[in-house]
């Protein structure tokens, strides 16, 4: 397969980390319909589209006209990738969007897609705007009245197109029509489009020559006076194996998502196929079986989704006469039938009957239920000779609650162009091959193509574990998931062995199926069952929240409030020329700026008339994004809201009285524009919780885990192989014989296989220092979220120690650690970066009697750079011994050089000290400077260490701890820990001063006005301390030094 070298061009002038960065427009999300979200790969499709598409980024050889080929798997969001291209090439100029196919069934979808609203596969949102202008998605036949306002789209099949070009014929479309405007041409399928180029082609290629390639050429290289013409074409299946279309496409290449890719990414069903010696009306029996069951376990899930079946024949008579059949074997279904598909069953099929069994499903009430299911007007018949419009109608909307279609009967004509995701069962209904030699023929590769298009995977939630994704698969860890079944494609065929070879050949070199895999068995020995751990302890995990709900603080957001929203005013005049060019009218261009002004300033009720022109602003939508506002009114008058933002103003005036009530109306709408996507924005983000609760260890990790693990073709050698038996014998370890370990092998990667021989290593250390030691494997049945953007992340490893402490406590430590080899090292930093933080920010509030606990992650491990890890995990399980370390960092340094304060060294004040300087801007006399150097974070000149006194904030920091604190400078305090000044005795300090978590509660009058807050400085140890509560006459006698760094 040929390397998509543009996309790597792009990379080369530009730079990954700068693509990364592209901004990408607000109207990829308010454009389009609520219900479709970019996936990552599409919009890292649309970041090298935008950056190629940048008049402003030239590079060596980009031609004039852009000529781009989208190679991406059939189900991963084609047609999405053109509805954004289209929105962006409009704001760049372009009006006119000519979509062409090979087939009228693909115009129909399509027309779905772009332009009936009512369909569930309407992809734009009920009003599109592209910098505050709308815009409006019509169908025309031609270009010749095409309205400049809007996006005109022309839907037609090629042969339709050349036709037309051709042939004078009424309203159709002419070369003129792309004489005097730039036009995008969009090609779907758009392997159809090389006949030309084809070094061999049969006789179908050569009477359509004149029908396609060249007549896109012809199109495509009109000089229309103003802007280039763009090609834009779409496939899943270009030949690149051809030579001649490999060159021809080698510039061309703007994004390469292969089918590969799309499975290993999880966005496809699992593919299976089930062989069996039943004639082909039993096969489809079996099928239409194993399709109840998948109904039954969406039930379970609590999901409406109606599985289908495909009953595929070989030509259009045999269609027939299987359709008139199979009604016939459903009609007269008999107990010895299903009795007779039973006695065969094996895995999931066996799974279907059982669940029958278990749900006093008898064979009886099953045949009813499939006799309802499955009559005759919830079967579809189509082929080219019987399809019509009602039909096309019930294909395109297979998914949709109302359509009852249950089987479809078809031959060839659904190999391209079928858009469906509710697909769960192929059958073939005859047993031919067309095989060449050892290479699989056209019609098995077409059958691996048409179940590539059936593998799309249909979103669905799991009730039980929100945190799973929606479109993705679920459950590959856990091969014995029940609910597995809902996530593969079954395919039925007769018991050919060597077609079934050509088949599977076909489907890995497609992509659809990996070329090798292995279904291995975890379990927790039974000797770690007894433990203390299994039975009684606990694992800490955080939780992902909306923003809106995480950063709560009664405002509308910090940046929000900072940023100044600038309107630009209508001046109503035109000016002709090249971009008014040297002869513009003086008044054209100047223009008086009104200076940054409170938004209420225009206006309360023209500020709540504007409002009522957005969805975004009725309260049940503000109330999602802003839990604790009280009211519309508050929104609009409150400083922590709109009163207070400020709003700049270009146009014919110098001062906001000068302009009249309508503009002030323009000027309100302008700013809730400009502001509703910041608040979408907030709306849809994500944080992960610096809580950390606790759940017992017995109900977060499995006993026994049953897992298919697919082994890519030049993977490294270790995955799927035991550690008893590694490929390389460095790693080999009998993890049967290791108490220390939970479960009784590991099959993982060579880093994970180092991982765990690294831990063997130290343990000799380990079990000086500590009274448990136990490394869980964990197969996704931990996960935890980034505190930035709330992404999940399933660490492969938990360290649970234990050691008992003083006062005849236990303190309890839960380290994450992630193996992570080269090639993943700069993609997953992120992952890195959060498992750091854990330690400095993570929040955990359990404490008893008996127990502490800690929550912990490490650098990634990677067995190149060892060392890195080892000093890391020395220091958080104080390999070095505690009292040493501690001793390290307190040593205390009166000669440091300016220079290296606030950098390489920071103070220690005592807490008195640190208050009066920080306060009165006084300098304080420092107890001395400790060096933070080797600590991860990078100190700065607001930065200072106390020691903490006292047991109020175990379990985070213990009496005598060194604490780094930053100077508060304003800003959202919520569930921050604090050095708090206060005019009262703090007992715990002997004086004035307290280290204490914040929270805030606000309370709001009737009509939006903020009239008191609470404010409470919380211990984490509850064990006889209780929360310092300041009310609204209190408030002023509290001051917020500073906001805790780290513990040290």
């Amino acid at each position: 397969m040929i390397m998509a070298k543009l996309q790597q061009i792009i990379e080369q002038e530009f730079g990954r980390q700068t693509i990364a960065r592209t901004q990408l427009p607000d109207y990829f999300e308010t454009g389009m319909t609520p219900t479709k979200h970019l996936r990552p790969y599409q919009a890292d499709c649309m970041r090298y589209f935008l950056t190629y598409m940048d008049p402003e980024n030239v590079f060596e050889g980009k031609p004039l006209r852009p000529h781009l080929l989208f190679h991406m798997a059939t189900g991963s969001g084609k047609t999405m990738i053109m509805a954004l291209a289209m929105l962006y090439l409009y704001e760049q100029g372009y009006r006119n969007f000519l979509f062409f196919v090979s087939s009228n069934n693909i115009v129909e979808k399509t027309r779905d897609n772009f332009l009936n609203p009512s369909s569930q596969k309407y992809l734009f949102a009920p009003s599109i705007a592209i910098n505050g202008k709308k815009v409006e998605v019509r169908e025309v036949k031609n270009f010749q009245g095409s309205d400049p306002d809007c996006i005109n789209l022309c839907l037609t099949t090629i042969q339709a197109l050349h036709t037309d070009l051709n042939a004078e014929k009424e309203n159709a479309v002419t070369y003129e029509d792309f004489a005097t405007e730039p036009i995008v041409l969009i090609a779907d399928e758009a392997h159809h489009l090389n006949v030309e180029t084809k070094k061999k082609r049969n006789k179908d290629d050569e009477r359509s020559l004149e029908n396609w390639e060249r007549t896109i050429k012809n199109i495509f290289q009109k000089d229309n006076g103003k802007q280039p013409n763009v090609l834009l074409e779409f496939t899943a299946t270009m030949d690149l194996a051809d030579p001649a279309i490999a060159q021809k496409y080698e510039e061309k290449i703007i994004f390469d998502y292969t089918l590969k890719r799309f499975r290993e990414d999880g966005y496809s069903k699992e593919v299976e196929t089930f062989v069996t010696d039943l004639d082909a009306l039993d096969r489809a029996l079996q099928a239409v079986i194993l399709s109840q069951y998948k109904r039954k376990v969406f039930v379970q899930l609590g999901q409406n989704i109606k599985p289908v079946v495909l009953l595929k024949s070989k030509t259009i008579p045999e269609n027939k006469v299987n359709y008139d059949a199979f009604k016939e074997r459903i009609a007269t279904l008999k107990p010895a039938d299903i009795v007779r598909i039973e006695t065969r069953a094996k895995d999931d099929l066996k799974a279907a009957f059982d669940y029958f069994h278990s749900h006093d499903i008898t064979d009886d009430n099953l045949i009813l239920e499939l006799q309802n299911d499955f009559s005759e007007e919830r079967l579809l018949l189509v082929d080219g000779k019987t399809i019509t419009a009602e039909k096309q109608r019930l294909l395109n909307s297979l998914e949709d609650s109302s359509n009852g279609i249950r089987v479809v009967f078809a031959v060839d004509m659904l190999n391209e162009g079928w858009d469906v995701l509710n697909l769960y069962d192929i059958v073939r209904l005859y047993d031919t091959r067309d095989a060449n030699g050892n290479k699989a023929g056209k019609t098995t590769m077409q059958e691996a193509q048409l179940i590539g298009r059936g593998a799309r995977y249909m979103p669905f939630r799991d009730p039980s574990n929100e945190a799973l994704p929606t479109d993705k698969r679920k459950y590959d860890g856990d091969a014995s998931n029940p609910y597995r079944v809902v996530e593969k494609l079954h395919y039925h065929s007769a018991h050919n062995p060597r077609y079934i070879q050509e088949l599977r050949t076909a489907l890995v070199q497609t992509g659809i199926m990996e070329d090798k895999s292995v279904q291995v068995e975890l379990f927790l020995k039974d000797e770690f069952k007894k433990s203390r751990l299994y039975n009684n302890g606990l694992v800490f995990v955080n939780e992902r929240k909306k923003l809106a709900e995480v950063e709560d603080d009664g405002t509308i957001g910090e940046v929000i409030l900072k940023h100044v929203f600038t309107v630009k005013m209508p001046t109503g005049k035109m000016v002709s020329g090249l971009i008014f060019g040297d002869n513009a009218p003086d008044d054209v261009l100047t223009s008086q700026t009104v200076p940054p002004f409170d938004f209420l300033k225009v206006g309360k009720h023209v500020v709540r008339s504007a409002m009522n022109s957005f969805a975004t602003y009725s309260y049940a939508s503000l109330h999602e994004l802003y839990p604790s506002l009280k009211s519309c009114a508050e929104f609009v008058v409150s400083c922590n809201y709109l009163a207070k933002l400020q709003v700049k103003v270009c146009g014919k005036y110098a001062t906001l009285q000068e302009y009249s009530q309508t503009d002030r109306l323009y000027i309100a709408k302008e700013v809730l524009r400009q502001l509703e996507p910041m608040l979408r924005t907030r709306g849809k983000s994500y944080r992960g919780t610096k809580k950390f609760s606790p759940f017992p260890f017995n109900k977060k990790f499995r006993d026994k885990i049953v897992m298919k693990i697919n082994i890519p073709e030049g993977s490294e050698k270790e995955v799927g192989r035991s550690q008893k038996q590694p490929a390389n014998p460095t790693y080999a370890l009998d993890l049967s014989t290791k108490s220390w370990y939970a479960y009784n092998d590991n099959f993982g990667t060579s880093e994970e296989k180092a991982l765990v021989k690294y831990i063997d290593s130290v343990m000799p250390k380990l079990e000086e220092k500590y009274d448990e030691i136990t490394l869980v494997r964990n197969e996704k049945d931990v996960r935890i979220f980034s505190f930035d953007e709330g992404r999940a992340f399933e660490p492969d490893y938990v360290l649970f120690l234990r050691i008992k402490g003083t006062e005849n406590r236990y303190d309890n430590l839960q380290i994450f650690i992630e193996p992570k080899g080269n090639q993943l090292l700069k993609t997953d930093k992120w992952k890195e970066d959060f498992l750091v933080q854990i330690r400095q920010m993570g929040d955990v509030q359990w404490l008893t009697k008996a127990n502490s606990y800690e929550v912990w992650g490490l650098p990634f491990y990677n067995e190149e750079r060892e060392s890195t890890f080892n000093d890391a995990f020395s220091e958080s399980c104080m390999l070095n011994g505690r009292q040493e370390e501690a001793d390290a960092v307190a040593i205390l340094h009166d000669a440091v050089s300016e220079a290296d304060k606030h950098t390489r060294y920071l103070p220690l004040y005592s807490i008195k000290a640190a208050c009066g300087y920080f306060k009165s801007g006084e300098m304080a006399e420092t107890e001395g400077w400790i060096d933070v150097s080797a600590l991860p974070f990078t100190p700065n000149k607001d930065m200072f260490l106390v020691h903490a006194k006292g047991n109020s904030m175990l379990p985070k920091i213990k009496d005598g701890d060194l604490c780094v604190f930053e100077r508060y400078h304003g800003g959202s305090r919520e569930g921050e820990i604090v050095l708090t000044q206060a005019n009262e005795f703090c007992e715990e300090y002997g004086g004035k001063y307290t280290i204490k978590r914040y929270h805030s509660e606000k309370a709001c009058s009737d009509d939006g006005v903020q009239i008191s807050s609470k404010i409470e400085l919380q211990p984490l140890n509850t064990n006889g301390y209780s929360p310092i509560v300041i009310h609204e006459d209190d408030e002023m006698q509290y001051v917020t030094i500073g906001v805790l760094v780290r513990v040290l």
